[in-house]
Order: structure tokens, then C-alpha cells, then sequence
């Protein structure tokens, strides 16, 4: 009872007077978390794109704006993981992370509340349910945008710069990075 209340406690954070809560995803989140994703991918990793390029590499999240059903679907599908976290600042979504026990996925943290601490709780969040489950390291293939994150949090470049296909676009880089949780 006092390690959950403890973990409440380290997951409720005043940053500029307003309450940052972590918490799972729930359906109902996918067209926020959808936008955020769009928004935060496009603005800090895809910038090098053409325009034609940037939609391939968007894939579903290209439609964030849509209220076509079919899109939406499309938004929740691309989302759905083992874990999905959220962060959440008076009712809004400014924060997603996404993965599975032994592998960050993804991290998104809206531009207006980036270095406010979101992505380090999202990050420490996932990393405590990782271990719960008996993880002992974790991979991310780090954006090159996120690599500095990453390090800060005590994340660990493992090879030189890979590329890899996403959706439907070209290659897009990243650095495999890993934590190692505990020693086995």
C-alpha cells in the first residue's frame, strides 16, 4: 500500500501550478494522443522531408485531423502496444509513451511542455512497470532528435546510426540505444 501511494505520489507533479498525471491509455485517448504524435513527429524528426515523404513516413497519423471513422481506426491501431502510458495537465494529453517490457516503442511530449520533466516521468514510469514484469534491460531506437534525451536518463548508445523503414516512407535513422534495468 505505501509503494503504490509512494508511486501515485511520484506521478502527480506541479509544474507551473497545474497537476501532470500519468496514467494508462485508454481508446478514448487515440485521436489526442494521434494529434500530439503527428504534431511532435513531423516538428522534430521529419523536418528533412519533402512534403510527399513526410505523409509516407506520418503513415495513419498523417489523417490526425480526420474524423473519418476509418482514419481513427487506423490512429488506434498504430498506437495500440503491451504499454501505453499517458501524460495528462488539466484534462489535456501532452505526453505518450509507448512500448512493451522490454522495448520503448515510442515517446512523445507536446512542444509547449517540453524540459518540464514529462518525458523523465513517462520514461521512470514505463521503466517501473518494465520491472514489474521482470525486465532486465530495455531497447529504444532512439529519433536522433531524442538521442541527448535519452543519455540523460540513463540510456547508452549500443552501435553507430541504423536506418530502418517506417510506414510507408524511406529510410528514417535512429540510434539504437539500451538501459539496463538489473543485472541478471
Amino acid at each position: 500500500m505505501y509503494i503504490r501511494l509512494l508511486e501515485l505520489y511520484v506521478e502527480v507533479n506541479m509544474t507551473d501550478n497545474t497537476e501532470i498525471m500519468i496514467r494508462d491509455y485508454v481508446e478514448e485517448d487515440a485521436p489526442s494522443v494521434g494529434r500530439l504524435i503527428a504534431d511532435t513527429f513531423g516538428e522534430f524528426n521529419l523536418a528533412y522531408a519533402s512534403p510527399e515523404e513526410r505523409v509516407l513516413l506520418l503513415g495513419p497519423f498523417q489523417y490526425a485531423e480526420s474524423q473519418d471513422p476509418a482514419h481513427q481506426a487506423a490512429i488506434a491501431e498504430a498506437i495500440a502496444a503491451d504499454m501505453v502510458f499517458v501524460a495528462e495537465n488539466a484534462g489535456e494529453i501532452v505526453g505518450v509513451l509507448r512500448g512493451r517490457p522490454d522495448k520503448l516503442r515510442s515517446l512523445f511530449v507536446r512542444k509547449d511542455h517540453h524540459r518540464r520533466g514529462i518525458g523523465c516521468r513517462l520514461v521512470h514510469h514505463f521503466e517501473q512497470a518494465c520491472q514489474r514484469q521482470e525486465a532486465t534491460v530495455i531497447k529504444v531506437q532512439a529519433t536522433l532528435f531524442a538521442v541527448p534525451f535519452y543519455q540523460s536518463v540513463g540510456y547508452k548508445k549500443t552501435t553507430g546510426i541504423r536506418s530502418c523503414r517506417i510506414f510507408e516512407g524511406t529510410r528514417f535513422p535512429y540510434q539504437p540505444m539500451k538501459k539496463i534495468l538489473r543485472e541478471t
